[in-house]
């Protein structure tokens, strides 16, 4: 794998990483489902006009647009509501814990995808890694953390939609169409689709009140996360392999438990730490067997 499919990886990942804690910054004074459409509706809008300063077009073949209907329903409307509203409901440790599945739920979508059949290792790391989730959110009690079960289990969910729309994009990406055109279009098809509901689910008050930090997290999750984190993991997946690439994303839920410490003050309780040794475990276990 080339260098540079690993720093895009890298760099990508760093940036998902942080999306828990944007996400809850963002909630604390916005409406969930504010935060969800604002971050979709705004990288839409900024989207559309550099993709036609670019010159990007669409994509030709019906192949490739079914690929781009599915990777930006998941990415861009599919997961940030579930995500988001999840990330209301739980803690941003936990948020960031759980994403340490998505190498597993990418793993099995493109495995199914391409009708190959895992390895009984990845049997094992998976029932092990779910093993894991199902510790951190039964100790959701014990821990103290601001966590829930209905949280913790829209977050999971949204990894689904998260990790089947990294498998359609990658695939998009390998088929010839470019990172940004995936991207742009994916984003900017839904953002069109979804400008006419936010009069209708906007709650002005909160946008007027809500603060520099909440903004800023607002406009990380749709500049940052939406447009330059999918543009950097949209192009390492087509390049160096959705199989392979997608290891990286391991290292996701570094940043995010940090951050969650750092920005947040969410402290680090033993049954979190022991859930995400199994967790941990159980997707090395899984993803090994694809090296």
């Amino acid at each position: 794998m080339h260098i540079t499919v690993v720093f895009a990886a890298l760099a990508a990942v760093i940036i998902f990483g942080a999306s828990p804690v944007a996400a809850k910054i963002a909630v604390s004074t916005i409406a969930a489902i504010d935060v969800a459409m604002l971050r979709t509706v705004i990288g839409g809008l900024i989207a559309i006009p550099v993709a036609l300063i670019l010159g990007i077009g669409l994509p030709k073949t019906g192949s490739q647009q079914m690929l781009l209907l599915i990777s930006g329903f998941c990415g861009f409307v599919g997961f940030p509501l579930l995500f988001t509203f999840g990330v209301l409901l739980t803690s941003a440790n936990h948020a960031s814990m759980i994403l340490a599945a998505l190498p597993v739920f990418t793993g099995a979508i493109a495995m199914t995808w391409d009708r190959q059949k895992p390895q009984s290792w990845w049997w094992l790391g998976c029932a092990l890694a779910f093993a894991g989730e199902a510790i951190l959110i039964s100790g959701i009690d014990a821990d103290n953390t601001g966590a829930s079960v209905t949280g913790d289990t829209l977050v999971l969910i949204s990894n689904l939609m998260a990790s089947l729309g990294y498998v359609a994009g990658g695939r998009l990406q390998r088929s010839g169409y470019s990172a940004m055109g995936t991207t742009f279009w994916g984003v900017a098809i839904f953002a069109v689709l979804m400008l006419p509901l936010l009069p209708f689910t906007i709650q002005a008050t909160d946008l007027k009140t809500a603060g520099v930090s909440a903004w800023a997290a607002v406009l990380y999750l749709a500049i940052g996360v939406t447009i330059i984190g999918y543009i950097l993991w949209y192009w390492a997946l087509g390049s160096g392999g959705i199989a392979r690439v997608g290891l990286i994303q391991f290292m996701q839920p570094v940043s995010g438990v940090i951050l969650a410490w750092f920005l947040l003050g969410e402290m680090l309780s033993t049954s979190f730490l022991f859930a995400s040794v199994i967790i941990f475990i159980g997707v090395w276990m899984a993803i090994r067997v694809r090296k």
